[in-house]
């Protein structure tokens, strides 16, 4: 990934927050592969630098993930198609890191001149997905408590909330990692 190491590191902190927080809830492991991937993508080029293996490696890891979101939306077609949304972009941004050969600054350079064409589309999905999300759950109403639940007190990290937090954060995430690729 290319931009400043600041916006990097930061993305990778990011990631790995929400890869750690999606961990800890069973039903979240995809989530938590894509958050850790995403960490990994978003490392700075000049600490470490996947080229020429990672790429086939991440295709090969999201790629199977996708397959399976695919299969899952017959079940519950909005939450599994975002994931199917959140994997094709995991797999375009391998195929992206594929196609950038190293420039003589030592940063990722795009083979083709311009933005590709898929990068668009999915900033706008992204944008939208943390936009809609995200006032949703600023909206939840006040009076109800975080944590608590049908059964009583829920512990925090299996609250609804959290699990929309965390993909809040990763489509942000996601969404400033296409902007630097770009």
């Amino acid at each position: 990934m290319h931009g400043p190491p600041l916006v990097a590191w930061l993305l990778v902190v990011l990631c790995a927050a929400a890869s750690v927080s999606c961990l800890v809830r069973p039903e979240a492991g995809d989530e938590a592969l894509m958050g850790a991937g995403m960490a990994a993508m978003a490392v700075p080029l000049s600490v470490f630098d996947p080229r020429p293996w990672g790429a086939p490696v991440f295709a090969a890891v999201y790629a199977p993930v996708l397959a399976r979101a695919l299969l899952l939306t017959r079940h519950r077609p909005g939450h599994h198609l975002h994931h199917a949304v959140c994997a094709a972009a995991m797999v375009y941004m391998a195929v992206t890191m594929a196609r950038a050969g190293p420039s003589h600054a030592g940063h990722a350079e795009h083979a083709s001149a311009g933005t590709p064409l898929l990068t668009g589309p999915l900033l706008l999905y992204f944008a939208g997905y943390v936009l809609r999300t995200g006032m949703l759950l600023v909206a939840e109403p006040a009076h109800r408590p975080l944590i608590s639940g049908a059964g009583g007190t829920v512990p925090l990290r299996h609250a609804p909330e959290v699990a929309v937090a965390c993909r809040v954060a990763m489509a942000l995430g996601m969404f400033a990692m296409l902007l630097l690729a770009g």
